[in-house]
């Protein structure tokens, strides 16, 4: 069974869009979108597991210039 998460990223101003795009190009990674409200990009992933996820897309979208916080939403049910 893989592991599905939301991440709501907080961005530089000015950012959204240009984390947006970064971040959609990060395998693994199903859609991102720019939005309004306390959160400025919101983001859905997958990957196989919990490990992997930290791994290969967590550390990714943290490395990616201009966030500035991250809170990740694990789904619970498919």
């Amino acid at each position: 069974m893989s592991v599905q998460a939301y991440i709501l990223i907080q961005t530089e101003v000015g950012k959204a869009s240009s984390v947006a795009k970064a971040v959609s190009a990060i395998a693994g990674v199903t859609i991102a979108e720019g939005v309004t409200g306390p959160y400025d990009v919101i983001m859905r992933a997958e990957s196989p597991s919990m490990e992997d996820f930290g791994r290969t897309v967590l550390a990714k979208v943290q490395a990616v210039s201009g966030i500035t916080r991250t809170l990740t939403c694990p789904v619970t049910s498919h």
